[in-house]
């Protein structure tokens, strides 16, 4: 039996316990705020560092072992120093069992069997230690683990899903209202966003709100800046949001503060690639050839215009009647309404590293823009030599410069090929498909 520093009486069972507890919670202290007492360049040796911590922290507990053995509260302290780890430990998920065998009332037990459940791949597991855990009572980290749980549960149908997801949603926010201090709660709820916003119509108010709650994870919490995640996630939504010096900062931040997580640089690396080749392919006019280029404009005429010469048009603003021909060199930042711009296809890119079908058309100024098309079926694209006419366009300047890299050009986004003429048509319905994205959340 341990005594107590200052009197020399041997400690009770219950301080005992306490020192337990105070040894894991320092574990998981130096874990999750590693980066406030190491420098990001360290990031290489977090893990190793951390498994060391383990391993001094689980000898000093299994001293004490066969005194306390048959307590839930020492197999809670075991099981969640095992869970310290990013994998799943056979070792831990025993002692929880065991523990809430023992005490079902151990909140704490429940909601870290469920992360083990987490990391084996037992996401029904999971679900019901959270979902038992808040039987017992109402509490932040359940509500937030079983949001992320019901994102990656399977269903039945596209319907179903949808309603997981905001489900997920939902509890995320309910985790944050019961401490709004709480950075990983923000984060998780963060996360919600995104994946709300990828399923169910990509409305700019739920990109809006996942941005603000990142923002507000670091504002809250210091130790959420340091969560590789957080800044993959982001930079995916800034990529989509065509922020591409944003999206190639936090890849690279990410990439600093995980070195084993290959998805980040890889990320970069491709962005980085794509606006090489979007910046040369539109100052070249996609390398068509002068003559052939003269040729290919020669056919341009505002009968390609189609169906905005209607006067019962509706453009993608809501405004009905015909639209105008706009050169590109006239259009403006922005949204540029009652207006068409109208060109010839000179080149286009796939799918690779980025979200949009990218193609580069030049009008009869010769003038060369960018066209990002976004929810596009892989089956979709358009050829060079095609003529594209796009209603309303919304045009951006992008200037970007990334590790001594720059990048200066002007685009159009276009949010579905349905909002396109192509050759005097407009595409089929076949032609969209909701975009899907690669995102991360922490457990995940």
């Amino acid at each position: 039996m341990a005594e107590d520093e200052k009197s020399g009486e041997p400690l009770g069972e219950e301080n005992e316990l306490q020192i337990i507890k105070e040894l894991v919670d320092q574990l998981y202290n130096f874990r999750d705020c590693y980066f406030e007492s190491h420098s990001v360049e360290d990031a290489g040796k977090k893990q190793q560092d951390v498994a060391q911590e383990q391993e001094k922290t689980l000898k000093k507990l299994l001293e004490k072992e066969e005194s306390f053995k048959h307590k839930a509260e020492y197999l809670l302290q075991k099981g969640r120093c095992l869970n310290v780890a990013p994998e799943f430990s056979k070792e831990a998920e025993e002692c929880l069992s065991r523990a809430v065998k023992l005490d079902p009332s151990m909140l704490e037990a429940w909601n870290t069997l469920g992360e083990q459940f987490w990391k084996k791949g037992d996401l029904a597991g999971a679900k019901n230690c959270f979902t038992g855990a808040l039987q017992q009572s109402k509490n932040k980290v359940s509500l937030r683990n079983l949001s992320m749980v019901l994102r990656q549960l399977p269903a039945a149908d596209s319907t179903a899903q949808g309603k997981q997801v905001i489900e997920s949603v939902d509890m995320a926010r309910q985790a944050v209202e019961l401490d709004v201090k709480d950075g990983t709660s923000w984060y998780v709820l963060g996360n919600g966003y995104v994946s709300l916003f990828f399923s169910s119509g990509q409305n700019p108010d739920l990109s809006q709100r996942a941005l603000s709650a990142y923002a507000q994870s670091e504002k809250v919490d210091k130790t959420a800046s340091s969560y590789p995640e957080m800044h993959f996630n982001r930079a995916t939504l800034f990529q989509y949001e065509e922020m591409f010096g944003s999206a190639l900062a936090s890849f690279s931040h990410a990439a600093a503060l995980d070195p084993g997580w290959e998805e980040p640089p890889e990320r970069e690396k491709l962005l980085l690639k794509y606006l090489g080749k979007v910046t040369e392919l539109m100052q070249n006019k996609g390398k068509v050839k002068a003559r052939k280029l003269r040729t290919m404009l020669s056919s341009l005429n505002t009968s390609a215009l189609g169906p905005c010469l209607s006067a019962q048009f509706r453009a993608p603003s809501g405004r009905v009647g015909n639209l105008q021909p706009s050169s590109l060199s006239s259009l403006t930042h922005g949204l540029n309404t009652g207006v068409a711009a109208m060109g010839k296809v000179v080149f286009s890119l796939g799918f690779e590293g980025h979200m949009a079908f990218t193609f580069g058309m030049v009008d009869s100024e010769e003038t060369c823009i960018v066209v990002m098309v976004y929810n596009t079926a892989f089956s979709w694209g358009v050829r060079i030599g095609d003529t594209v006419v796009i209603p309303e366009p919304q045009v951006k300047r992008h200037s970007i410069t990334h590790k001594e890299t720059s990048f200066d050009f002007r685009s159009i986004r276009v949010d579905s090929p349905l909002l396109l003429i192509v050759n005097g048509k407009r595409p089929n319905a076949q032609s969209q498909i909701a975009i899907s994205v690669s995102y991360k959340a922490q457990s995940e």
